[in-house]
């Protein structure tokens, strides 16, 4: 176990290298034109990132139980329906999470 003195630098050295790796694009790309390659990845990695997390997120689902499957299935169809209708991340984001808590109160409890 740390101490307290060594849990607060260990902080301290992560932050700093947070902060580091943060800046470093900015510090790297000042008055500069990004490169191609960002604008394609500022386009299709939030997609991609979404496509990985919904992928796992089904795959760790237990199958053979559907009552325990049915609030991520309905929570997925209803993120996905948010989305077509009102065109917004975060409202469909909320939504679906707000309706897994509620069908996983109902259907898991």
């Amino acid at each position: 176990m740390l101490s307290l003195a060594e849990a607060l630098a260990a902080s301290g050295v992560m932050a700093a290298i947070i902060l580091f790796c943060r800046a470093l694009p900015f510090l790297f790309l000042a008055g500069r034109k990004p490169p191609a390659f960002l604008s394609f990845v500022e386009v299709y990695m939030p997609a991609i990132a979404m496509t990985v997390l919904a992928t796992a997120a089904y795959t760790s689902l237990d199958w053979s139980a559907p009552r325990g499957a049915l609030p991520s299935i309905l929570a997925g169809a209803a993120v996905v329906l948010l989305h077509l209708w009102k065109r917004n991340a975060l409202v469909s984001i909320l939504g679906g999470t707000a309706l897994y808590f509620l069908l996983g109160a109902i259907f898991i409890a």
